[in-house]
């Protein structure tokens, strides 16, 4: 039972780290939120959903295309949203991410209504279950797990070990810093916003599979778990948004299934709560100080 729920939570909590690492690479870089990225992944989802229902593509064509369509929305709400008050207070761009989160909302009601979709209808996927011991695994399972873990291993070689990953993180350190070393700053956040996107669209299309149903107010309850799990882990850290993510997935799924379904959502919080008590950087975030 025990192992059973633990793979059920790490299900869960791959998509919660997808969107997470879409919060933490854009504060790293901006040192701001973007509110907007849970109605982001609500738009993966969909675009996914309308390359396999309108345009006749099978779930695994509708991947790369419902992904790039979601990266140039992710860039274009930079271009609009974010780059002409980059400069401006806190209060500002907090205020334009949740103008675009609301137009985001309204424009999937008015695209596809205010109802529920599924997505078994269209995807052509057969869901198949394989048993080792007392442990029943189905392939969609398997496969959010494979490519969640997958994904998550490019983006921190990207970052690492490759000569954009060196600009990105150099970006982060200090914008002006990078721009006097001839660095393009502007194209770099605007790569930033787009690896989210991908990312973000990859777990709309993944949560809408292996739960089977998709809706425009999604965005709202998985963004702020996302955002949740980036503060837990440690937002600006990258193996902190990953390690948040599959915590908070973990933890909502235990506390449902042996003390109650109803309060998921308030395992998954009190745990947060009680981290940041402790450790307010969150688990593997570090301290800044301000230097005056």
């Amino acid at each position: 039972m025990l192992l059973q729920q633990l793979i059920n939570g790490i299900t869960v909590g791959g998509s919660y780290a997808l969107i997470a690492l879409g919060y933490t690479m854009v504060y790293g870089i901006l040192k701001i939120v973007n509110f907007a990225h849970g109605d982001v992944f609500m738009m993966g989802s969909f675009f996914g959903l309308f390359c396999m229902q309108v345009l006749g593509m099978s779930f695994y064509a509708a991947f790369p295309i419902a992904a790039l369509a979601t990266a140039a929305m992710g860039i274009i709400i930079e271009r609009i949203a974010y780059r002409p008050i980059r400069a401006a207070d806190s209060l500002a761009v907090m205020i334009s991410a949740l103008g675009v989160s609301i137009f985001l909302e309204n424009l999937a009601q008015i695209l596809w209504g205010t109802g529920t979709h599924s997505f078994s209808d269209v995807s052509g996927i057969t869901v198949s279950t394989f048993r080792f011991h007392n442990i029943i695994l189905s392939n969609i399972q398997i496969g959010v797990i494979f490519l969640c873990l997958l994904l998550m291993m490019i983006l921190y070689l990207i970052v690492n070990k490759t000569k954009i990953g060196l600009v990105m993180r150099a970006t982060s350190h200090s914008i002006q810093s990078a721009k006097l070393m001839g660095i393009n700053t502007d194209r770099i956040i605007s790569f930033t916003f787009g690896v989210g996107s991908i990312l973000a669209c990859v777990a709309g299309m993944l949560v809408g599979i292996y739960y089977d149903a998709v809706y425009p107010l999604l965005g709202y309850s998985y963004g702020l778990k996302a955002f949740a799990a980036a503060v837990l882990g440690g937002i600006g850290s990258i193996p902190g948004a990953m390690l948040g993510g599959f915590v908070m997935g973990i933890v909502e799924t235990l506390g449902a299934a042996y003390i109650s379904a109803g309060y998921r959502d308030a395992f998954a919080f009190a745990i947060l709560i009680i981290v940041l008590i402790f450790r307010p950087a969150g688990i593997l975030g570090k301290k800044e100080i301000d230097k005056v």
